[in-house]
């Protein structure tokens, strides 16, 4: 077990110093493949995610230059617009902007860096509860995650393709979408969002609510980002290769702006992804995958196992990365999976949703985002706001999915 010991001691000080795990893992890969399997680098690079590596560089390349020429920025205050007196509508129109975002690539913390402030502020002004904004727009991050062209969403399409098993990438999208719709209008409820605000009506933001003509570029760019969905999903073409493409032709036609767009590619994501793919594919060849699966099967029922994984990825994402947790679950599943009647679509989904959702965590990325954009409050108490927001949903959230998407499954 010294493959799982390795993978145990690369989550710790992951998170306990600023390292990236990708970096970790490429190092046990080596470590492990060559000291204790006895295999050669050929061996050890077979587990390298290719096609994965080529959607993440190709749809946040996409995503920086349309950042870049201001198209996100359209699409942002496209939305604000809709909440000229209407306070009520803030947190939905912000959650829709971060599922649009990160559904047409836009990596989850890049959407919530980017709409934070915005929704914090805009709060603030209104009278609104920060933390239910806040929360809001990670949950609408996290509804657009799992598209087939997004990266969270290509991360486990690509993963679940290796394997026997079928998960159509609409049923694993919509899952998803739905499932933090229901957490956001449930947070919405409870944190006020009909509740009472200042009777004065909050001062004019114009950088953040005034429309500009759309450009030229602009409207390539959407047309680009609208033909990437058309290619991917009606004709099946390759995500990355369409997207690195679409960058490309939109690079030309603003070389002078768009000559540091690849610095917007997200490369700690990337690094982080292939590197602990790479390992999964370490484990795989020493057998440990099967150990572990074989060993979750025979602590019980099929259900209450799936279960049991859902708890785990939960508590142990609110402190580490989503991304890494998902990359060495999903293999743990497959297993389960095909000994078992349980749905495929409906455990993989329940452990994505399980994984993400507790991502409002302040010792993850989106959770801190939050945390350090909030307008005018105590931020001792706004910490532990978040704290109780978050243990609530790593108490509640695997139950729900579990039983919305695994328990139907075995009736």
């Amino acid at each position: 077990m010294i493959s799982i010991g390795a993978l145990g001691v690369m989550f710790v000080v992951a998170t306990v110093l600023p390292i990236n795990i990708g970096i970790l893992a490429f190092i046990g890969a080596f470590v492990v493949g060559t000291a204790s399997l006895g295999l050669t680098e050929d061996e050890i690079f077979e587990g390298f995610p290719v096609s994965l590596f080529v959607t993440i560089v190709g749809v946040t390349y996409l995503f920086s230059v349309a950042q870049r020429n201001g198209t996100i920025d359209l699409l942002v205050r496209a939305g604000i617009r809709l909440v000229r007196g209407k306070a009520a509508l803030i947190p939905w129109v912000l959650f829709a902007v971060a599922a649009v975002l990160t559904a047409f690539g836009t990596f989850t913390p890049a959407a919530v860096a980017l709409l934070a402030p915005v929704g914090m502020n805009f709060a603030h002004r209104f009278g609104t509860s920060q933390l239910m904004v806040g929360m809001m727009v990670i949950s609408g991050a996290h509804a657009g995650a799992f598209s087939p062209i997004a990266v969270s969403g290509a991360l486990v399409l690509g993963m679940v393709d290796q394997t026997p098993l079928q998960v159509a990438p609409a049923t694993l999208f919509l899952t998803s979408f739905g499932f933090n719709v229901l957490l956001s209008l449930a947070t919405f409820l409870l944190l006020g969002g009909f509740g009472r605000r200042r009777a004065a009506a909050p001062e004019p933001v114009a950088d953040e609510v005034e429309a500009g003509e759309i450009t030229w570029r602009q409207a390539l760019t959407l047309v680009a980002l609208a033909g990437l969905v058309v290619g991917a999903l009606v004709f099946h073409l390759e995500i990355g290769f369409l997207a690195l493409a679409a960058g490309t032709a939109l690079t030309l036609v603003d070389v002078r702006n768009q000559s540091k767009a690849v610095e917007g590619i997200s490369w700690s994501t990337i690094l982080l992804v292939a590197g602990m793919v790479t390992y999964v594919g370490i484990l795989e060849k020493a057998g440990t995958i099967d150990a572990v699966s074989h060993g979750a099967a025979g602590m019980g029922a099929p259900l209450f196992v799936a279960l049991l994984l859902c708890f785990v990825v939960a508590v142990v994402s609110a402190f580490a990365s989503s991304t890494a947790i998902l990359t060495a679950i999903i293999p743990i599943a497959v297993p389960l999976l095909l000994a078992s009647h349980l749905s495929a679509a409906g455990l993989v989904a329940a452990l994505a949703i399980s994984t993400t959702i507790v991502d409002t965590s302040p010792f993850s990325t989106n959770g801190a985002l939050v945390l350090s954009n909030a307008r005018g409050l105590d931020r001792d108490r706004f910490y532990k706001q978040i704290i109780g927001y978050t243990a609530g949903i790593v108490g509640a959230g695997p139950i729900l999915a579990w039983t919305l998407l695994v328990l139907p499954s075995a009736l």
